[in-house]
């Protein structure tokens, strides 16, 4: 979702060829590498399965993909990349970090957390009219979390508020307002 999201926020700032060029590698570093290096623990036996449903298998996933969002970071800042996308990295640096923290105590929705962020992005960069398409994904995640019992109500209410959360305190840095 949030490759998708980058590559909104480049097209929002660049011409098609370099936006397209910014979105991938935003893409391969906070989406691509760590759903790789996720599988790869899959794979090796490292982790039971996809989900990580024990909460301990999360710490290493989290911390490749902390690191993957400050090389993107760099990346963006080195070759002074659109301002959106250095946001959006920052955006990730914030709420992994907080998923990474709080997951090891109580477990809350990532996915809650993406999809109400970028509904939230959206909304900010693009318009509230515009972050209207995204309300029934926000609905649909919630729904499928809890059909599948991956997520209690609560914990899908703290994963929302922390993705709606870290894109409104980023606002105050100057982040996704335009």
């Amino acid at each position: 979702m949030f490759a998708v999201v980058g590559l909104l926020l480049s097209l929002k700032s660049l011409p098609l060829v370099p936006a397209l060029v910014w979105a991938a590698v935003y893409g391969f570093f906070v989406s691509l590498l760590p759903i790789l290096f996720v599988l790869w623990l899959l794979r090796t036996g490292r982790i039971a399965e996809l989900h990580m449903s024990d909460t301990g298998e999360r710490h290493l996933p989290y911390l490749v993909a902390i690191v993957s969002a400050i090389i993107f970071f760099a990346i963006v800042s080195w070759f002074n990349g659109p301002e959106l996308l250095r946001c959006l990295a920052i955006f990730n640096l914030v709420t992994l970090s907080a998923l990474a923290v709080i997951n090891s105590r109580w477990l809350i929705s990532f996915h809650a957390t993406a999809v109400s962020a970028a509904f939230a992005i959206v909304g900010l960069v693009f318009g509230w009219t515009a972050s209207l398409i995204l309300v029934p994904l926000v609905v649909l995640v919630v729904i499928v979390r809890l059909y599948l019992r991956r997520h209690t109500l609560d914990q899908i209410i703290g994963g929302i508020a922390l993705g709606i959360g870290s894109v409104f305190l980023l606002t105050s840095i100057g982040c996704f307002v335009q």
